[in-house]
């Protein structure tokens, strides 16, 4: 039976609420707009008040996601400082914990076919998050040599890349892909060996 009494901004939260629970549970692709309005306790007449479809009800969680993203990774930048090198080891732990804590928003923002350019609004939050860690890597960039130093963008998609890749292959519960070691040694190693690659951290450390 369908709930009354909804406030506007409550019903919306209700149903990001509901399509977040399905996500984790059946994937982004896994449900439809009236298992969303079901769960929410509304009619599924009322999901379509607030969302045309499936696909913008996960952008807009997509868009949540990125947001606290975003002030998660700005927050481990910050606590790095003033040390380049500790903001940029933050940031990429910083993915690894979002991931973790966030299921539901992480598959939104990654795995569901969303383009991060849907909306201006995921768009322009998308990029916050991205340009943290873009920071990061412009600042610990400026300790190499400019004839040997990587553009900021690669250098930082090379460590999203491997945050990521920690991420879906041993951080997530997998079927056959449990590591022997936890995913927050195999980042801190990956990122390391990275690092010592460009010089900017001792061969023996």
């Amino acid at each position: 039976m369908a709930k009354r009494g909804y406030h506007h901004g409550d019903l919306r939260r209700a149903l990001v609420d509901a399509a977040l629970n399905l996500i984790e549970e059946k994937g982004p692709t896994g449900f439809t707009l009236s298992e969303a309005a079901k769960l929410a306790g509304v009619t599924p007449a009322a999901v379509y008040r607030h969302f045309e479809g499936r696909d913008e009800l996960i952008a807009e969680i997509a868009r949540q996601g990125f947001e606290t993203f975003a002030d998660l990774m700005e927050y481990a930048y910050d606590t790095g400082q003033p040390s380049s090198l500790a903001s940029f080891e933050a940031t990429g732990h910083a993915y690894l914990a979002f991931a973790r804590r966030h299921p539901g928003h992480y598959v939104a923002m990654f795995e569901s076919g969303i383009s991060i350019n849907r909306t201006p609004e995921l768009a322009k939050v998308a990029q916050r998050a991205f340009g943290v860690l873009e920071k990061a890597a412009a600042e610990l960039s400026k300790n190499i040599p400019p004839e040997k130093r990587p553009p900021p963008q690669m250098f930082s998609a090379h460590v999203w890349a491997l945050s990521h890749g920690v991420v879906e292959l041993f951080a997530r519960g997998a079927p056959g892909t449990k590591s022997p070691f936890p995913p927050e040694d195999l980042l801190e190693a990956g990122i390391g060996i990275y690092l010592r690659g460009l010089g900017l951290i001792d061969r023996d450390e």
